[in-house]
């Protein structure tokens, strides 16, 4: 059976820009019967989600997206875990831990190229959750440094210079992909064009993941061309794979061109397995 989904998407417990009772609201006005919480490296937000969508009748997946050390661009969609004291939950209070201190590396960097922006902002704009990138633009954007919030990446959060200055933990990809399948999660290879890599080099990656419990590939997302989907559709079928589908959306103020998702999926394997 079919289904309206999007299955990628974050809160203000990462960067994005609307609370889980509010992402919840704009899935249900959106026309949406599933939707999954996927914030970077935090599961923070996920309950509030849930509750939310039992109250207004929309089933919602317990979701996460962890980042991968081995590619910029490197990240494992999560869905259906358990709650509570597992592998994965204490590998997302690492990824916390290792965020906190990237801030102030953040704030570092950014005044060596005369951006000077009180960190003090930064966190009341997070409102007490994980401190990303995001937040860091947004204030830039409101002091006058930048236009918009892609011009701060494409100047200052996203070069090569601030990737090789400010680092932060991240887990190997089996890490991540394990951590999700030993608390009962599925586990899916979000976007993979953002990690560029050539074909060959992608499929030897897909297999391997598929050899550490893969589940599936994020093949419907708003910037693929249509020669990517329908590579990542074949890799899926060659390795036996299901396929997710999203729209990464974080909110009109974070990313202005990503609208929540109204995507026709086949999720009989998916719902069955987190319980719907």
């Amino acid at each position: 059976m079919k289904v309206w989904a999007d299955l990628h998407t974050h809160t203000t417990a990462s960067d994005g820009q609307y609370t889980p009772t509010q992402l919840v609201s704009l899935a249900k006005e959106r026309g949406l019967s599933v939707l999954a919480v996927t914030d970077h490296d935090t599961i923070a937000g996920v309950s509030e989600a849930m509750e939310a969508g039992k109250q207004c009748g929309l089933r919602v997946i317990r979701g996460v997206e962890l980042s991968a050390k081995e590619h910029s661009g490197f990240h494992i969609l999560g869905y259906g875990f358990r709650d509570g004291d597992t592998e994965l939950s204490r590998l997302c209070e690492k990824f916390r831990a290792g965020r906190d201190e990237r801030k102030y590396k953040i704030i570092d960097f950014l005044r060596e190229k005369g951006v000077d922006i009180d960190l003090s902002e930064v966190e009341a704009l997070a409102g007490g959750q994980v401190i990303a990138r995001p937040h860091f633009a947004q204030v830039m954007v409101r002091r006058g440094y930048v236009s918009s919030n892609r011009e701060a990446f494409d100047l200052y959060l996203d070069t090569e210079e601030f990737r090789q200055k400010v680092k932060r933990f991240k887990a190997d990809a089996r890490t991540c992909v394990e951590a999700i399948k030993s608390a009962g999660g599925i586990a899916s290879l979000a976007h993979p064009y953002q990690m560029g890599l050539p074909d060959d080099e992608l499929e030897a990656l897909v297999k391997q993941l598929k050899g550490w419990g893969l589940d599936a590939i994020e093949c419907c997302y708003p910037k693929y061309t249509t020669r990517q989907q329908e590579s990542y559709l074949q890799l899926a079928g060659k390795y036996q794979l299901h396929q997710t589908g999203g729209s990464d959306f974080h909110g009109e103020k974070v990313k202005p061109d990503i609208e929540l998702a109204k995507l026709d999926l086949e999720l009989d394997w998916l719902l069955s397995r987190v319980g719907f």
